[in-house]
């Protein structure tokens, strides 16, 4: 316990120390992120926070994990480094959406291939239990690439993805502590203590944005640990604290940013786009257009998917079909409720004022009509 505390410790006070540092130089060379129509802030901001958080979680991570008890994490590092700089690369020049998937997966492939980071079996997840080496390597590939983008792609709102980050790194941290996985648990909270110092900059109105080399690394390190989590919590001879439905309950843990990113890539897939292409289609945005400030969707999000958590937690006995089937109802009842509460909102009326001309009425605008528009509506 001495050293979870320890490696939390440093790296949230390498991140803290690290941050002025981000903003001074942001500021002096002009490094901000650009507001746009699709983004929600309209000042500058720097983009950088991902590197005061790679260089606490980096550091408190290789002062703490024996690389001689736990050899695949220098490959874990090494996929770690490649993401890093991906990201920031992206921030500081934009990169295509082709480029960033080529990085990704050759990251995903060290930890597969190096780091043995895979998925051999669905625990039971459709009736499967092992399957082929084919299939589960390109089951590995999915999960890795999709999990990796789910925080990026969840980054839209000030503090969101942080507090997302904190939560998956305590409930893996506490269950690989529970299970004797040190390494792994150390690695958790590391993450953890570094987005924790993140916050403190980042709530609204945010200071400074993890951009992507933030967003991707929180993304690798949970597609690295939900892998091992499903892994271990599966297989009941191996673990200490064997749990039923481990891929439901995995699923669970990161249902918030997961659920959002397969959800918005199918939308866009279905509409003959690329999956990469931004859009104001994600959860955060919803509940924006609801009339949610950044702190209150930043905690909506959070108490979500603790509820999930714990229903996965408690309803593991329902087996990983049934228990995914209910999450999978209860979430998309949720957003459909949203969509409905936002057309609602965002509905146009048309209305005379006292000088006779006709305004074109919505939730957040006023558009006098011309002559020729006004006789559309008429009719």
């Amino acid at each position: 316990m001495l050293d979870i505390l320890l490696t939390a410790s440093v790296s949230f006070i390498i991140t803290f120390l690290a941050i002025p540092v981000i903003l001074q130089v942001a500021e002096q060379k002009h490094l901000y992120d650009i507001p746009d129509e699709r983004k929600v802030h309209t000042r500058l901001v720097a983009p950088l926070g991902g590197v005061g958080i790679f260089s606490g979680f980096l550091l408190a991570s290789l002062l703490s994990v024996q690389g001689y008890l736990n050899p695949e994490f220098q490959y874990f590092f090494a996929a770690a480094i490649v993401i890093f700089f991906l990201g920031l690369k992206d921030d500081l020049m934009i990169l295509s959406a082709t480029k960033k998937f080529i990085g990704q997966i050759i990251a995903a492939s060290i930890l597969i291939h190096l780091g043995g980071i895979r998925l051999d079996s669905m625990h039971g997840l459709f009736g499967f239990d092992h399957v082929s080496e084919g299939f589960g390597l390109a089951l590995s590939y999915l999960t890795i690439v999709v999990v990796i983008n789910s925080f990026n792609l969840i980054d839209g709102v000030d503090g969101l993805a942080a507090s997302l980050g904190v939560l998956t790194m305590l409930v893996f941290g506490i269950y690989f502590l529970a299970v004797n996985q040190q390494a792994y648990a150390l690695m958790s909270f590391a993450m953890a203590g570094s987005l924790g110092a993140f916050m403190i900059f980042n709530h609204h109105p945010a200071k400074i944005f993890m951009g992507d080399s933030g967003s991707l690394m929180i993304g690798l390190v949970n597609a690295i640990l939900v892998i091992k989590f499903i892994n271990i919590a599966g297989t009941p001879e191996a673990a200490a604290v064997p749990l039923e439905s481990s891929v439901a309950i995995g699923f669970a843990i990161l249902i918030v940013p997961l659920l959002d990113t397969l959800r918005v890539f199918s939308v866009r897939i279905i509409n003959g786009r690329s999956p990469f292409t931004p859009d104001r289609n994600h959860v955060h945005h919803l509940l924006l257009d609801n009339g949610l400030s950044h702190p209150a969707v930043a905690f909506t999000c959070v108490g979500i998917n603790i509820g999930f958590i714990l229903l996965a937690y408690w309803g593991q006995s329902l087996g990983p079909n049934y228990l995914l089937l209910i999450m999978l109802i209860l979430s998309f009842s949720g957003l459909g409720l949203l969509y409905y509460r936002k057309s609602r909102r965002n509905k146009m009326v048309i209305a005379k004022t006292i000088t006779g001309t006709t305004e074109l009425k919505t939730a957040t605008k006023v558009v006098t009509l011309t002559k020729e528009s006004q006789a559309a509506a008429d009719n």
